[in-house]
């Protein structure tokens, strides 16, 4: 069976996840609640989804069986992630989403949160242990139904949204929004509408399609360029399929990086500490003003980190990952208004950040991004890459300098080394190439900083080759 805890939830192929699999995972869930004490019999709990073909038959699964168990089941029913996430906050509810986030359409998965946010990695052992005692009992895929709450989440996402910039801000902004198949799409355009942005909905879809904000695909970077250059925008906004992470491209249709979508929105909301994963941009250090923490790749590890920032008792704590999701540790006050913690990703607060800044400073979103002078960064993955070659690569970059060394023979000299997450090297004209596997899939992805473009794209293909080589020799 393909299902797993990655980065983000719990993955797998949609066809081993809908049915039996999906009771268990949400009977383990609400048996870890009950008995840990983060809730009681009747309690409510909360349930979301995306646009995937499977994932309201999971989502109705997964209510019979919360029902089962004894909790009282809301259907927020497509909303985006933080705002379930916000929701769960408001009633002091715990929650399931179901959605496979940016990940190709045959698969879905179910991120939890407890009643005070996104769950953490001890979490996620505690459900694993008590699905494996589920195994071999005769829970039935047997679907349930749910109060409708979708109006009331959708409702407090909005209000949350409309207060953090002045009215107007956007005035004389011509801003699109890629609609596709995310769940944020429409609350995308009310929200921009709202600070009186002219909004151009495009490309919405009635099939899933998945955009990795991370690494952007070529295919969709065209769409960009060319509804940018047809309709005359300023910008385009969009989101992955649960509207956590956020797409925001410039006036030529370029999206920008994730990490200064990040880096930016931290700032915007005046955080005197970011936590960011290793594989953010290596510039973000120069940044002045705010203090860089770095952690392994992904949101238990950010929000971890944000925690620990607040237990030593700083104040404005924000994180953000490289694919853009922002969270915010504690509250900020934005146009007079506070911005309640939201310790999950978000996509609209950093979307109104870029957005906002440029339209206050006057600058097109390109000359906005320049202005920070971060090096140049890539990122790529083979798919479709072997687990047990991936994890052969890593023990043989680890197993000594030597054989770092070989590997890197053809491109360059070792000058230090980051093992936080995969292996991040900096080498001694300072490029830096970063291998990791994906703990969402069987893909092994290369991360590159270099000072030009060229030299960028030219160190992520040998970077790739250098794995793929290894592959070959592993036969």
């Amino acid at each position: 069976m393909s299902l797993k805890f990655g980065t983000s939830g719990l993955r797998g192929l949609s066809i081993d996840l809908n049915g039996p699999p999906a009771a268990i995972y949400a009977t383990a869930f609400a048996r870890y609640l009950l008995s840990s004490g983060q809730a009681k019999p009747g309690d409510p709990i909360l349930l979301g989804r995306d646009f995937r073909d499977s994932s309201p038959a999971i989502s109705a699964i997964c209510a019979g069986a919360l029902s089962r168990a004894g909790l009282t089941v809301l259907d927020c029913g497509t909303v985006p992630t933080p705002a379930l996430a916000l929701y769960g906050l408001e009633k002091g509810a715990a929650g399931l989403m179901i959605t496979g986030s940016h990940i190709p359409a045959d698969r879905n998965g179910i991120k939890f949160y407890r009643p005070d946010g996104e769950i953490a990695k001890s979490d996620e052992e505690a459900i694993s242990a008590e699905a494996a005692k589920l195994q071999a009992s005769s829970a039935g895929a047997i679907p349930g139904a749910a109060e409708d709450h979708s109006e009331q989440a959708k409702a407090l996402f909005l209000a949350r949204n409309t207060n953090i910039l002045p009215t107007g801000a956007l005035s004389g902004l011509k801003v699109g929004v890629y609609q596709h198949s995310t769940v944020a799409r429409d609350l995308f355009v009310d929200v921009l509408s709202h600070y009186g942005a002219e909004v151009m909905p495009l490309g919405r879809s009635g099939t899933f399609i998945p955009v990795d904000t991370e690494a952007v695909s070529p295919a969709t970077i065209d769409l960009l360029k060319t509804w940018t250059a047809e309709h005359g925008l300023d910008a385009i906004v969009s989101a992955d399929g649960d509207g956590d992470r956020p797409l925001v491209s410039d006036e030529t249709g370029l999206p920008l990086r994730g990490d200064l979508i990040g880096l930016i929105a931290a700032q915007f909301a005046g955080a005197a500490v970011a936590v960011t994963p290793v594989t953010s941009n290596s510039g973000l250090e120069r940044q002045p003003g705010i203090s860089i923490r770095r952690t392994r790749v992904g949101s238990p590890f950010v929000i971890e980190g944000m925690l620990e920032a607040v237990h030593q008792g700083q104040t404005g704590v924000a994180g953000f990952e490289a694919n853009g999701g922002t969270l915010t540790a504690t509250d900020f006050t934005l146009n007079g208004t506070v911005l309640k913690a939201l310790p999950t990703r978000d996509s609209f607060l950093p979307a109104l950040a870029v957005l906002a800044r440029a339209a206050r400073a006057g600058k097109t979103l390109s000359a906005l991004a320049a202005s920070y002078a971060l090096p140049v960064a890539l990122s790529d993955r083979i798919e479709n890459f072997p687990l047990e070659t991936s994890a052969a690569l890593m023990a043989y970059l680890r197993g000594g300098r030597d054989n770092l060394a070989q590997c890197l023979e053809p491109i360059g000299t070792p000058e230090s080394i980051s093992d936080i997450d995969g292996l991040r090297v900096t080498l001694t004209d300072g490029r830096v190439i970063h291998f990791r596997p994906s703990g969402n899939a069987p893909e092994m992805r290369c991360y590159v900083e270099a000072e030009t473009a060229e030299q960028a794209q030219a160190l992520l293909e040998q970077g790739l080759d250098r794995i793929r080589a290894f592959a070959r020799q592993q036969g």
